[in-house]
């Protein structure tokens, strides 16, 4: 009896002295009651939950880190973007993350964006599934970080362990915690470590809808897939048993009926049924389809006019095939671009005007000092405008190199906000698919665009009435009529054709 109240003191003025060195402790635990005499005194730890009782522990200065579940949210990924398209995830519920591990991928409409984690911890809940748009500042899933709350030791066949330095028994995380008040009953607190870890379910977006569907909370569901994960299986089993449905097995085929017929063209029955013509299916515009809704919106209230062309392309093709076989580069793939891309801008110094953006709150035009060419990309993501920067100073050769680091960006939905961003001019080279020409709307707050069609041979007739064959390129040049006038506009054209016919005139302006 005399070492019982001992124990019961040295026990309640730990707990004191724990409480008045923490805050509120938060982790909740299971209780059972029991009897003081039942409760071993090896067998001790605390119950964080919050009560009007004493909590304590027989290791009362014990660091112990705290459970916390942090919030990553969709932070601004750029100026002006409100909300991103959710591409994919890299992890899933469940998964330990790192710092600065890579959690998903987003797209704006501006550029393609990582979001990488702040924190240490495991992935508790995931909130959206890849399609849907996030807004900027809402909460992309849940990390439970210092999720470790009590120190794991090996224990003997008492289950005791003594530390070097005291008479401190530490206690395995699959024991008994003890909570007393000021009676002599004693609750034992029944803790389960795999649930402690586990706050978070391991389930798909499409099963959670699936269980809410069916009014059932899922965290009452037992997985039976990898890790514990809950299938859409054990959400009808469960709902079976519940009595909610009837026969789990039955709606697991509906389902998977519904989403074969919802194939376009599909029909179980071909060779007995008579032929159904294709259900419409909606496309949701995301990301750079977005992007380019709300672009091309604005573009179309602006004023424009077009200036078309042609171009005598016979000395630019026999420059391409000199480069070609004199070629040191085999990695190197030259093409007519990066010409044009650099003749434009020796003909952009000419005309300024060309190369400037409009402020139409403020009535100005500002005349952009550096030539940073957008080049209009169509990819499998839709239509996207990086651009090279600086072209006024880049030789052809780094034009080349620039152009195939953004293409092979664009094509893997790779490119950043840097990329895409401050463009001052923009080509579109409809040509590489197909067409002579196009009528091309301004990309604001540009004031001009090219489009540029594809190089063909067609006959022309000489000051004799001889006909010789001529390599023909046609240009269309779509102009903001706030700011630039018809003459501006030719005046330019023919100083871009002229460099373009005479390639040897560029020689003259290399510095």
């Amino acid at each position: 009896m005399l070492s019982r109240c001992v124990w019961r003191s040295r026990a309640l003025i730990s707990a004191r002295t724990f409480f008045s060195a923490s805050a509120s402790p938060t982790l909740p635990l299971r209780c059972a009651k029991s009897t003081l005499s039942n409760a071993p005194s090896s067998h001790l730890t605390f119950n964080f939950a919050p009560v009007n009782m004493y909590c304590f522990s027989t290791q009362p200065a014990l660091d112990l880190p705290a459970t916390k579940i942090v919030d990553v949210p969709l932070a601004q990924t750029g100026e002006g973007i409100a909300e991103c398209e959710l591409l994919k995830w890299y992890v899933q519920e469940g998964d330990y993350v790192e710092d600065f591990q890579p959690l998903c991928e987003v797209q704006s409409d501006k550029a393609t964006i990582e979001i990488t984690s702040r924190y240490k911890g495991k992935v508790s809940n995931i909130l959206y599934a890849p399609g849907h748009i996030v807004k900027v500042g809402e909460t992309l899933l849940k990390i439970l970080i210092n999720e470790s709350a009590f120190p794991s030791v090996t224990l003997g066949d008492s289950e005791n362990a003594k530390s070097s330095d005291s008479d401190q028994t530490l206690v395995n995380e699959s024991v008994v915690s003890t909570v007393i008040d000021d009676s002599d009953n004693v609750k034992l607190v029944d803790f389960d470590p795999e649930k402690s870890r586990q706050t978070g379910v391991l389930s798909t977006p499409s099963v959670r809808s699936l269980a809410k569907q069916h009014g059932i909370d899922i965290t009452e569901v037992s997985g039976t897939g990898k890790d514990g994960r809950v299938l859409k299986e054990d959400v009808l089993n469960f709902a079976a048993k519940k009595g909610i449905i009837k026969n789990p097995s039955t709606v697991l085929h509906t389902d998977s009926a519904e989403q074969l017929q919802g194939a376009e063209g599909y029909n179980s029955n071909d060779t007995t049924k008579s032929y159904r013509p294709p259900e419409d299916r909606t496309h949701l515009l995301r990301g750079f389809q977005r992007a380019m809704v709300k672009s091309m919106s604005l573009a179309a209230k602006v004023p424009h006019f077009h200036f078309v062309e042609e171009i005598n392309c016979n000395a630019l093709v026999e420059l391409k095939t000199s480069f070609q076989k004199n070629n040191p580069y085999p990695d190197v793939k030259y093409t007519f671009l990066p010409i044009l891309i650099k003749s434009l801008s020796m003909a952009l110094r000419e005309y300024p005007f060309m190369n400037s953006c409009f402020k139409e709150d403020a009535l100005e035009v500002v005349l952009k000092g550096s030539h940073n060419v957008g080049i209009a990309m169509a990819t499998t993501h839709g239509l996207v405008v990086p651009n090279i920067k600086n072209v006024q100073s880049l030789s052809i050769m780094e034009i080349t190199k620039e152009l195939a680091r953004l293409q092979q960006l664009a094509s893997n939905n790779k490119l950043t906000s840097d990329d895409i961003s401050g463009g001052t001019i923009t080509l579109s080279n409809i040509g590489a698919i197909g067409g002579k020409f196009g009528s091309p709307l301004i990309n604001l707050p540009e004031v001009s665009i090219i489009a540029i069609g594809k190089i063909q041979k067609v006959p022309q007739f000489a000051d004799n009435g001889n006909v010789y064959p001529v390599s023909i390129m046609t240009v269309n040049i779509g102009a903001d009529h706030r700011v630039l006038d018809g003459a501006t506009v030719a005046r330019f054209c023919n100083e871009w054709k002229q460099l373009i016919e005479n390639p040897e005139l560029l020689t003259l302006h290399l510095r």
